[in-house]
C-alpha cells in the first residue's frame, strides 16, 4: 500500500458519474480524465445499490483491481505514475495491480416531471488511499454542483480540486510511530514531527517543488532523534535539575498548555494501569524552569497530531480535511469495531447450523463473533446481510469485519478479497474469490449456497452453512503435542480426548461432533472484557487495541502449535525457558513453563491449521521475516520479557537482571525506543512492567531502571510515557534521581553518557550473550545491599 504522504503520486485516479436510466436500468454515464477499461455495466452496478430510490442519500464502497473482471485496463491512458509500496505491507506478488478504493455517494431528487418521480445519479473517487472518509465532504458537494450542472467540466474541477490537495509538509510515521500514536490519547503525541513538516514545505518553498521535498525527506524511521539540547526548555528542564515540588494546576489545563508547545510534558497523569489523575501536588518541575517556549514552538490551541489538516479548494470552498496517521493499509474508510461486536453480542445474536471444527473452537459456547473472527481467519466465505438496510451500513460491517481478522491491519489478505457492496449482478465477480467477504442487501443470497457463514445484521444471527465442506484431519494427534510440551496437566488431557475423538475421520466430522465447549474458556473472557469495556464507554481505540492483542496472542500459539506438530516455526520466535547458568539464555516465544500455553494450543490447534492453509499465513510468514530482518532492537523477544516483567509470578533474580541489561544495551536511539513502546500501550498499563524495576530487592537493577528512564526522556515521547507513570513509580523515580544527585554532586546523569560504552552495542545482544555483572555506570558508590 503506498504511504499517503506521497503528493507527487495522484490522489485520485478517476471520477466516475452513474445515473439510473428508466429505461436502460444503471447507466455509467462519464468517467474521467479517461474511461477506465473496466465493464462499465459493472461499475454502474456497484454505483447504484438496490434499493437506491427508496434512500433520498446513500454511501457505498467497493474496490477495484481484485480480479480479472473487475480490474482497471484504460486504453487511452497516459504513463501514470509510479507509486511506491509501503514496506509494512509488501505484496507477495510484484506485478499485481495495487487496490484502487472508490467512495461513492448515490442521491435520489424527488421530482413528479419525470418518470418514477425521481432522479437518481451516483458520484464516485477512485483513490489508492485508504482512508477514503476524508472525501466525503467535497463528494457532497460535488454531486450537488452536479445536479445543476450535468457536464464534464463538474467533474474536471472535482478532479482538479482533490489532487491540489497539499500533503507536502504530512509527517512520515514507521509502524512503531503508527502503533505509539493510535494507542495515545494525548494530542500531542510525535508534535515535533509536525514541526520538521513544517519546516521541509518552506524549504520547498524557497529551494524547490514537493517532489523535491520528498525525495531529499527523511522517510518512515529514519527522523533524525530530538536530543535534550534540541528539546524545548520545559522538556529540557523538567527532570534535569533539581527537583522540587510546586502546586498543581488543573489536569485539563494543563492538557491545554501541552497543546501550545511542542515537546512538552509534565508529572500530572495518572497511569492507565492505576487509573488515578496525579494529586494536587503531584507536579515537578526543575529550578528556574519556566512554562513558556519560544514562539517557534506555538502551535495551534485545536492541534492533534493524530490527524494532519490540509483543505480542498473547490469552486470557491475551501473544506477542511483531516488525514489520520495512525492508520495501517489494511484499515479501509469508517468503521466501528464496537456496533459489529454490539450487532452479534445482542440477545437475539445466536449461531446456527453445524458445528465446523475450524469455526467452533468452544464447541456450541463459541461467542458468535468468535465464529465470525475463525470465519474470517480460516479463509471461509463470509456474506453480511443486510435486508432493507443501506447499503452504506453494510460495506460498514465488512470493512470492520476486515478489522476484525487482520487485528486492524496486522495480517494481511483480508481487504484484496472484501467486497463491502455487491448486488446479484456482480455475484459472478465475487464468488471467483476464495474466502470473500461480502456485503449484500438483497435477501435472495440467504437462499444461495454460495456463503460458507452468512451473517444478519439486523437479528445479530450468524448461520452455519449445512454444506459447508468439512475441516480435513489434523496433522497431529493431540497428545503427542502435550507430550513435547513437557506439561499435561489433567484438564488439558481431557480436552485433548474430546478433540480427538470429534476430529474429523476421512474427511467427516466426527459422529457425535463432541466439541469441547467450556463456559470459561479464554475466548469468552475475553468477549466478556470486551462487553464490560463498551458498556463502559470506552472508545473505538480501546477496542481495536484489544483485537490486535488478541491476534497477536494468536498468532505466538500457533507458531508454539508449529514448533510441536512440525519441529520449528518461521512465523514466530521460539518458545524457550530462561537458562540460567555461566551462559545465560533469555526466553522467547509463547510462555512455555506456564499451563496456559498447552491449554490454549489444545482449543486453537484446529483453527491454526484452517489457517495455515489461506494466503494471509503466508503474508505473515513473510512479514515476520521481514520484522526480523527490520527491527531495531535485535538479539531477544521484546515482547517476551514484558510479559514476564508485567504478568509472572516469580522470577529468578538473574533472570530481572539479564532481562534488564539486554535492555538498558539495546534500546538506546530513537528508533529502538519507539519499538520498545509500541510494545507498552497505555491499555496495557504503559510503562508499568518498566516501572516495577524501581521497587526490586536489588539495587542493581533499581540503578539501571532509573538510567533507563533517563534515556527514555532524551526523547520527546520518551518523556511523555515517563510522564504517565502512577503516582508512587513517579515518587521512587524521583527519590532516587535526589539521591543520586546528592551522592554524585554533579547532577543528573546524561542518559547518552559516554561511561555506558562498557555494555555491548545495539544489535550484537543474542539471547545467549552474557553481560557483565559489573556496577552500572552513573550508580552511586554505595554497597548493592537489599533496599
Amino acid at each position: 500500500m503506498a504511504d499517503a504522504s506521497e503528493s507527487h503520486a495522484q490522489h485520485v485516479s478517476f471520477i466516475l458519474l452513474a445515473e439510473f436510466d428508466i429505461d436502460q436500468g444503471s447507466v455509467l454515464a462519464r468517467q474521467y480524465p479517461f474511461p477506465t477499461g473496466t465493464d462499465e455495466q459493472v461499475l454502474a452496478e456497484f454505483m447504484l445499490p438496490d434499493g437506491a430510490h427508496s434512500q433520498t442519500e446513500d454511501w457505498t464502497i467497493f474496490f477495484l483491481n481484485q480480479t480479472p473482471m473487475n480490474t482497471i485496463a484504460p486504453v487511452f491512458a497516459p504513463e501514470l505514475p509510479e507509486r511506491s509500496d509501503d514496506k509494512s505491507a509488501v505484496p507477495s506478488e510484484e506485478s499485481k495491480p495495487e487496490l484502487l478504493y472508490v467512495l461513492n455517494l448515490v442521491r435520489t431528487k424527488k421530482d413528479q416531471a419525470v418518470r418514477r418521480g425521481g432522479i437518481v445519479k451516483a458520484m464516485a473517487i477512485c483513490t489508492h488511499h485508504p482512508f477514503i472518509q476524508i472525501f466525503k465532504p467535497i463528494l457532497l458537494v460535488a454531486l450537488e454542483d452536479y445536479f445543476s450542472d450535468p457536464s464534464m467540466e463538474c467533474l474536471a474541477r472535482l478532479f482538479d480540486a482533490v489532487n491540489a490537495m497539499d500533503l507536502s509538509a504530512i509527517p512520515h510515521l514507521s509502524r512503531s510511530e503508527k502503533l505509539v500514536l493510535r494507542s495515545s490519547e494525548r494530542r500531542d503525541t510525535f508534535i515535533e514531527k509536525f514541526a520538521q513538516g513544517r519546516r521541509s514545505s518552506h524549504d520547498v518553498g524557497e529551494h524547490g517543488g514537493a517532489d523535491d521535498a520528498l525525495s531529499e525527506g527523511s522517510t518512515a524511521g529514519q527522523v533524525r532523534p530530538v536530543t535534550p539540547t534540541s528539546m524545548s526548555s520545559d522538556m529540557d528542564s523538567a527532570l534535569g535539575g533539581s527537583v522540587v515540588w510546586i502546586g498543581e494546576q488543573d489536569l485539563h489545563s494543563d492538557m491545554e498548555h501541552a497543546k501550545e508547545t511542542i515537546q512538552r510534558t509534565s508529572f500530572d497523569r495518572g497511569s492507565v494501569a492505576s487509573g488515578q489523575s496525579a494529586g494536587p501536588k503531584d507536579r515537578l518541575i526543575a529550578k528556574g524552569s519556566t512554562h513558556s517556549s519560544s514562539d517557534s514552538h506555538q502551535q495551534p490551541r485545536n492541534l492533534d497530531t493524530h490527524f494532519f489538516s490540509t483543505s480542498i479548494a473547490y469552486k470557491g470552498f475551501v473544506l477542511p480535511i483531516k488525514i489520520p496517521l495512525y492508520l495501517f493499509p489494511g484499515e479501509v474508510g469508517d468503521y466501528s469495531l464496537i456496533e459489529l461486536v454490539q450487532t452479534f453480542s445482542s440477545p437475539t445474536a445466536i449461531v446456527t447450523g453445524p458445528l465446523h471444527s475450524h469455526l467452533h473452537t468452544n464447541g456450541h459456547l463459541t461467542h458468535p463473533i468468535i465464529v465470525l473472527f475463525n470465519a474470517l481467519v480460516t479463509q471461509k466465505r463470509v456474506v453480511f446481510l443486510g435486508y432493507g438496510k443501506p447499503a452504506g451500513l453494510v460495506a460498514s460491517f465488512v470493512l470492520a469485519a476486515c478489522a476484525l481478522g487482520s487485528g486492524s491491519g496486522l495480517l494481511r489478505g483480508f481487504t484484496e478479497r472484501a467486497f463491502p457492496y455487491c448486488n446479484l449482478s456482480n455475484e459472478h465477480i465475487f464468488v471467483s474469490v476464495p474466502g470473500f467477504i461480502v456485503g449484500v442487501t438483497n435477501p435472495i443470497f440467504e437462499s444461495r449456497s454460495i456463503w460458507d457463514v452468512l451473517c444478519n445484521i439486523e437479528t445479530g444471527k450468524i448461520i452455519v452453512n449445512k454444506d459447508i465442506r468439512p475441516a480435513p484431519p489434523l496433522s497431529s494427534n493431540p497428545h503427542t503435542l502435550l507430550s513435547r510440551s513437557g506439561i499435561v496437566p489433567t484438564s488439558v488431557e481431557d480436552d485433548a480426548s474430546k478433540i480427538a475423538a470429534s476430529a474429523p475421520k476421512d474427511g467427516k466430522e466426527g459422529p457425535k461432533n463432541e466439541f469441547v465447549a467450556k463456559a470459561d474458556s479464554a475466548d469468552n473472557h475475553f468477549m466478556e472484557d470486551i462487553l464490560s469495556a463498551i458498556s463502559f464507554h470506552y472508545g473505538e481505540t480501546l477496542v481495536r487495541s484489544r483485537f490486535t492483542d488478541y491476534v497477536l496472542k494468536f498468532l505466538r500459539v500457533a507458531a508454539r502449535y508449529e514448533e510441536l506438530a512440525f519441529g520449528s516455526t518461521s512465523i514466530g520466535y521460539p518458545s524457550l525457558s530462561f537458562i540460567e547458568g555461566d551462559t545465560c539464555q533469555l526466553g522467547s516465544g509463547i510462555v512455555a513453563d506456564d499451563n496456559l500455553g498447552p491449554r490454549e494450543m489444545v482449543s486453537n490447534m484446529s483453527r491454526i491449521e484452517g489457517w495455515r492453509a489461506t494466503e494471509s499465513y503466508g503474508f505473515w510468514k513473510q512479514d515476520f521475516q521481514s520484522y526480523l530482518k527490520n527491527s531495531t532492537i535485535r538479539g531477544f523477544d521484546v515482547h517476551y520479557q514484558i510479559w514476564r516483567l508485567r504478568n509472572a509470578r516469580s522470577m529468578p533474580d538473574a533472570e530481572v537482571d539479564l532481562i534488564w541489561r539486554s535492555i538498558s544495551a539495546n534500546v538506546r536511539t530513537y528508533e529502538q525506543i519507539v519499538e520498545l513502546l509500541s510494545w507498552l500501550p497505555p491499555h496495557s498499563g504503559g510503562l508499568l512492567p518498566i516501572g516495577f524495576g524501581l521497587f526490586h530487592q536489588q539495587e542493581i537493577i533499581r540503578e539501571i531502571t532509573v538510567d533507563f528512564l533517563n534515556t527514555l526522556r532524551a526523547h520527546n515521547v520518551g518523556a511523555q510515557f515517563v510522564a504517565s507513570l502512577n503516582y508512587f513509580h513517579r515518587i521512587a523515580y524521583i527519590r532516587m534521581l535526589q539521591a543520586r544527585e546528592a551522592a554524585s554532586g554533579y547532577g543528573f546523569p546524561d542518559p547518552h553518557s559516554a561511561s555506558q560504552s562498557s555494555l555491548p552495542s545495539p544489535g550484537h545482544l543474542s539471547p545467549s550473550t552474557v553481560i557483565p555483572r559489573t556496577a552500572h555506570p552513573n550508580m552511586s558508590t554505595t554497597s548493592l545491599g537489599q533496599a
